[in-house]
């Protein structure tokens, strides 16, 4: 059979691996090894220098983190991959990679509390400076771009609003000023958005989310659209700065791989179901979430996703101790930062993963004291808004009360 055009629900489950070449072992096996034997001086010699392939050091390449590599390189439809340690190792490196001392970076208005304290770094320390803006037409971005722009940095779906950037537009503009286009999928994982198609240069993940899915590895990844580059980055900036995954870590990604279309349908079914409680419910005042036929995005969304995902924002009313008093008052759901495992988390921005951000800058970007982050699990629907019921109905309560 031809594999170039297999399903991403069986590249997950296959791609990069063959067990003839590792004693027929059905999973995949861990390296769990700093470094390799050489059988001569003159093997060691050729593998530093490049004249013949082979494994060296696990800090430049590791035969478990290999295939976990490959496989993020074909479900992302791209031609190389990256794997570190964290998502932020990823987020620094391609910037390191792009940048140098004064030039400027692009980037969509709502961003990750990291990433934005990472871009306010580059900028105090090396002065390479950064501009946040909405990006809702190819104009505004043209107008935003200045002579020592080298790239355009977006996250779509964004964090914590749900906003979209359209990767086309961006593309189309980065295209005429021979920018790079670098997309945070974290959001939706490759099973349902896929950025390199649309023309960008870059795309990486938390990989702690949805490409593991179980709660228990922190890592990221990065995909290019050009082998060569990645290779480059791999034996620069990666391996001098360090940024590595460790072997046994890549080896729960690969296997939390392996389930990822059946958890990204789950997830996404049991948002659907919890959106449509939701909006019959008082003390909610907006809800945001791609898929969403009243979504002003809607069809950004339709164009650049195959479905909406499982992340949910939405606001409640009383601001800050509203938010607060709601998240206090649920049961089964745990209040969590991160996204994507089994069990549904909810969050604060304001106060935890955005809390870095200036609330002037916060604000503008939507971040408000009633905004709540939703990462909807793989629990029954009807067990998630029965705890949801048992919430509302303890602020009611409480908000008589103070009446």
């Amino acid at each position: 059979m031809d594999k170039k055009n297999l399903h991403k629900d069986t590249i997950v489950i296959h791609e990069g691996y063959d067990d003839k070449e590792h004693q027929g072992s059905l999973a995949v096996p861990l390296y769990q090894t700093s470094t390799f034997s050489f059988e001569t001086a003159l093997q060691g010699e050729n593998r530093f220098s490049g004249v013949e392939g082979g494994n060296i050091y696990s800090r430049l390449g590791n035969p478990t983190v290999r295939v976990l590599e490959e496989r993020m390189t074909a479900l992302e439809n791209g031609k190389g991959a990256l794997a570190f340690g964290s998502g932020m190792a990823a987020v620094s490196t391609i910037l390191v990679h792009l940048t140098k001392s004064g030039d400027h970076i692009l980037c969509s208005r709502g961003i990750y509390g990291c990433t934005f304290g990472l871009l306010g770094m580059l900028n105090e320390k090396y002065n390479i400076s950064h501009d946040l803006i909405q990006m809702k037409t190819e104009e505004e971005i043209e107008r935003a771009i200045t002579p020592e722009t080298v790239c355009i940095y977006i996250e779509t779906p964004i964090n914590p609003t749900m906003e979209l950037v359209d990767i086309q537009a961006v593309v189309n503009v980065a295209k005429r000023h021979g920018l790079r286009v670098v997309v945070d999928n974290t959001f939706s994982s490759p099973y349902l958005q896929n950025p390199l198609d649309f023309g960008a240069d870059f795309v990486l993940h938390s990989a702690t989310k949805y490409i593991n899915g179980h709660g228990d590895v922190i890592a990221g990844l990065l995909v290019g659209a050009d082998k060569e580059e990645m290779e480059s980055i791999r034996m620069s900036v990666q391996k001098d700065f360090g940024g590595i995954i460790s072997p046994f870590d890549a080896w729960l990604l690969i296997r939390g791989l392996k389930t990822l279309s059946v958890r990204m349908e789950r997830h996404t079914s049991n948002a659907e179901k919890v959106i449509a409680y939701l909006k019959g419910q008082k003390l909610v005042e907006e809800i945001y979430y791609p898929f969403d036929k009243d979504n002003p995005q809607y069809e950004i969304a339709k164009r650049q996703m195959r479905a909406g995902g499982g992340l949910i924002s939405f606001t409640v009313k009383g601001g800050k101790e509203g938010a607060q008093l709601f998240m206090d008052s649920l049961s089964l759901i745990k209040i969590a930062v991160s996204l994507g495992d089994a069990e549904t988390l909810i969050q604060h921005p304001a106060t935890m993963t955005h809390s870095v951000i200036p609330e002037a800058e916060r604000l503008q970007m939507g971040i408000t004291d009633s905004l709540l982050r939703l990462s909807v699990g793989l629990e029954h629907a009807e067990d998630l808004i029965a705890d949801f019921k048992a919430a509302f109905a303890i602020m009611e309560t409480v908000i008589t009360e103070r009446a």
